[in-house]
């Protein structure tokens, strides 16, 4: 007999051993302390077993918890941005309303001027002149010449008209001359335009006080604009005794590098009220 016959002998004898024991020896309850010492030797690794199967779920449960957190977050962040947008788009309709407020409340107060709104839609990139392009031209009854304005105050006059657009020259561009006067005195001159500089208030006696804060306006002589729409405030004032006239350099009331609307006077004449006056912040 082979070997290996020899192993499935001793196997097969004790298998069979083991049942005749179950058989026999188990209803007369003579295997119970044998049960008893298995499963003292098993509790513990049963034991481990069920806590590691219960870590296992736990796991998978913060596997799946972190996952929902991670869909819940980009759905927040998704409406964090959509109200967002809202808001800067409420705030700039807030601007706009401001904005047409101020032209509607500029029109009330001067029904005799005939006002034509328009947007900036360009400006000089080389700012060797001093002009702003707006979306209003000759279809829409604009000319050269006329006023340009704000309900703050002057910006310029149209200097170029196309179809569809035109081009203004600034009140600071050098070749931009206005007769004004101060307020408080009725000293006049003449406001020109400095490259890179305040615009300077030219041709005042040496006899008319002037002062810092003094409100300046346009006097409608030489008939180009009309009569007392704000150009700006005195900020300082040259000129010694032995001077024949005095300078003053004036802050424009308008600042034309935040321009996004103005308004364009079709028609006007001399003697009528210009925009209400402001007080220097």
């Amino acid at each position: 007999m082979g070997q290996p016959q020899t192993r499935r002998t001793v196997v097969v004898i004790f298998i069979l051993a083991v049942v005749f024991l179950l058989l026999v020896l188990g209803p007369m309850g003579r295997l119970r302390p044998v049960g008893e010492g298995a499963l003292q030797v098993l509790s513990p690794i049963q034991y481990a077993l069920t806590k590691l199967l219960k870590a296992f779920e736990g796991l998978r449960g913060v596997v799946v918890g972190i996952g929902q957190l991670q869909e819940e977050n980009q759905e927040l962040q998704r409406q964090v941005e959509s109200l967002r947008t809202q808001v800067e788009m409420l705030r700039e309709a807030q601007i706009e309303n401001e904005t047409l407020r101020e032209q509607l409340g500029f029109s009330e107060a001067h029904p005799s001027y005939h006002v034509l709104p328009a947007e900036v839609i360009g400006r000089d990139p080389s700012n060797v002149v001093r002009s702003l392009i707006i979306d209003r031209g000759s279809d829409d009854g604009v000319a050269r010449d006329m006023p340009v304005i704000t309900a703050r105050g002057l910006v310029g006059r149209v200097a170029e008209v196309y179809r569809t657009s035109s081009s203004v020259l600034l009140l600071t561009d050098v070749s931009s001359s206005v007769a004004g006067l101060v307020q408080r005195t009725r000293a006049s001159g003449v406001i020109q335009g400095r490259m890179g500089r305040k615009p300077l208030m030219k041709y005042v006696s040496q006899d008319e006080p002037l002062a810092v804060g003094d409100v300046v306006l346009t006097s409608g002589l030489g008939s180009n604009f009309p009569k007392r729409l704000l150009i700006g405030y005195i900020t300082s004032v040259a000129g010694g005794d032995t001077d024949l006239f005095q300078e003053a350099e004036i802050q424009p009331a308008v600042d034309s590098g935040r321009l996004e609307t103005v308004m364009v006077l079709l028609d006007f004449s001399p003697g009528q009220s210009g925009v209400t006056e402001e007080s220097p912040e």
